[in-house]
């Protein structure tokens, strides 16, 4: 016995080393930057091309990410209805709170607050794909004109309050309209750096706003679905999820 034990943790530590082999060939190293007017200029370029003045007017967005998790988030109201499988919680994600429910029945305590934070996180990384260029010059951002390893020039965004991990850093690569074709990320909870994601297969909301509804990341697809829009309820065809919960 002790010697299977022993041999399967040469196993692990050899698949380890490996791993971390892999990881450091593919890392990219992340691109230095100074702020600057240039960038900010950048910035509002990239906003321009993805009208995020429409953005800003639009008061509810509903769409499915990766085809598992679906949203209604009211923009006017900043609230979210999160669902996925047989789960779903309204989110007040300003406060991290709310209501959850497992096939239609409310929980409670634990159950709920775990239920609450998945649906939180789970907005945050989700809407976050669903419009990232309109964050740009969020507060606690900082905006750098930087040259890539193959020659490109990008703006770099990095994070540093804010949503689940501060501190990522994400260099958008644009055409010549500023609208976004592509992104490299620095993120914590990806071990390669620079990893690169494309945008595209761009979609218009009723009032104007683009949305990339298609990326893909070394052959693998990540699909924005369902994707529709409004100013209410009755435009959007649905009925508020909220409407029971004025608490929230």
């Amino acid at each position: 016995m002790s010697k299977i034990i022993k041999w399967i943790g040469i196993v692990l530590g050899s698949l380890l080393v490996i791993g971390v082999v892999v990881v450091a060939l593919l890392s990219e190293k992340k691109p230095d930057g100074q702020p600057s007017a240039a960038a900010d200029e950048m910035a509002q370029q990239m906003l321009k091309a993805i009208d995020k003045a429409a953005w800003d007017s639009t008061g509810i967005v509903a769409w499915t990410f990766a085809g598992r998790n679906h949203f209604i988030w009211d923009k006017a109201q900043h609230l979210v209805a999160v669902e996925w499988g047989k789960h779903l919680v309204l989110l007040n994600p300003n406060t991290i709170s709310g209501k959850a429910f497992v096939k239609g029945v409310e929980q409670s305590g634990k159950r709920a607050d775990k239920l609450v934070r998945t649906a939180w996180s789970s907005f945050c990384n989700d809407s976050f794909w669903l419009n990232a260029p309109s964050k740009v010059l969020d507060a606690g951002t900082e905006r750098s004109i930087v040259t890539l390893k193959d020659g490109r020039q990008g703006l770099m965004v990095t994070y540093t309050s804010g949503g689940v991990t501060p501190g990522d850093s994400y260099v958008w690569i644009l055409d010549e309209s500023g609208l976004p074709i592509a992104w490299k990320m620095w993120v914590k909870i990806i071990p390669i750096g620079g990893l690169e994601s494309t945008w595209s297969d761009w979609a218009a909301l009723t009032g104007g706003a683009k949305i990339a509804t298609s990326h893909e990341i070394g052959g693998a697809k990540i699909k924005i679905t369902n994707l529709k829009s409004a100013n209410s309820y009755e435009e959007l065809g649905k009925a508020s999820p909220f409407v029971l919960y004025p608490e929230l």
